[in-house]
């Protein structure tokens, strides 16, 4: 008798926990010739607003995480995927990639977690400034995190993308919940169990999957959703996440780029998730000496 093979149920991750939508519903994600290899969960909106509460929960933890202990947390998370390398490459294989370039993707998306680790410490150096002011004052500028930010990922490619529109975000502090690629989830959710697995604390990432359709104006309308990074090409979702923003002024991101090119990563992809803030502090003359207090 033939055996009847046992399909994966890929769940939801929200609040570092992995459960089923809350709608019960699912699809069944099929290969090139037809054939289904794995259940997608269908998120529903009770899910998308399950998953923004438990980011912004996590916020204040992750953002008040020293620069430095927020780079070592992303080193881990490369270092985990290194470490399940073989696994990715046979669900990007399984999603219709060729062999070479699934190795090629993963290798890429491993190198692109280092890089953004390495910045955590650094960009604000780089970037804030000592602003000259004509008063007795220091004005200094510097980033700090916008907060929850929801993410489309990009719908052509499993990992990579992923990973390339998520890591700036949690690198400068922020919090998100993701809606990973409805024709090419599978990366997605494992991607959530390397997370699980590293030291990120629970919250900080959330992952749904499902349908931009369903789902675009339940994230783009949720009022504790700071910005919007769009990786989708899909104009009328873009125009309704948009006009959808404006309730609360979020900002939206679109990040079109071919992601295996070098030039995909990027310093200033992480402060488009970042607020300027300026300082004044005053300067108090003693005795002809400057001195701040």
């Amino acid at each position: 008798m033939a055996r009847i093979e046992i399909l994966k149920t890929y769940k939801l991750f929200i609040g570092g926990q992995f459960p089923r939508t809350e709608s019960g519903r699912f699809y069944a994600l099929k290969n090139t010739k037809g054939t289904p290899i794995a259940n997608i969960c269908l998120s529903s909106r009770k899910d998308v607003r399950n998953a923004a509460q438990a980011a912004r929960k996590a916020f204040g933890g992750w953002s008040e995480k020293t620069a430095f202990n927020r780079g070592q947390i992303l080193y881990r998370i490369a270092e985990m995927l290194e470490g399940r390398r073989d696994q990715f490459i046979a669900e990007l294989q399984a999603q219709g990639v060729g062999k070479a370039k699934a190795e090629k993707e993963v290798e890429i998306a491993i190198d692109r977690i280092v890089y953004y680790a390495g910045w955590c410490d650094k960009y604000n150096q780089v970037l804030s400034a000592v602003n000259p002011v004509s008063s007795s004052h220091f004005n200094f500028s510097v980033y700090e995190p916008t907060g929850v930010v929801g993410i489309f990922a990009p719908q052509n490619t499993s990992l990579l993308g992923l990973v390339s529109v998520l890591m700036p975000v949690i690198a400068g502090g922020n919090t998100c919940l993701v809606l990973a690629s409805e024709n090419m989830p599978l990366c997605a959710i494992t991607f959530a169990e390397v997370l699980h697995s590293s030291d990120l604390p629970g919250g900080v990432v959330n992952i749904l999957t499902g349908t931009n359709k369903e789902l675009a104006d339940t994230l783009s309308s949720h009022m504790d959703i700071n910005a919007i990074v769009y990786g989708g090409e899909d104009s009328e979702i873009l125009k309704s996440i948009q006009e959808n923003a404006v309730s609360n002024i979020k900002r939206v991101i679109v990040q079109k780029k071919d992601w295996v090119k070098p030039d995909s990563q990027d310093l200033y992809m992480i402060i488009d998730t970042q607020e300027l803030k300026t300082t004044w502090h005053p300067i108090e003359n003693i005795g002809g000496a400057t001195s701040s207090y």
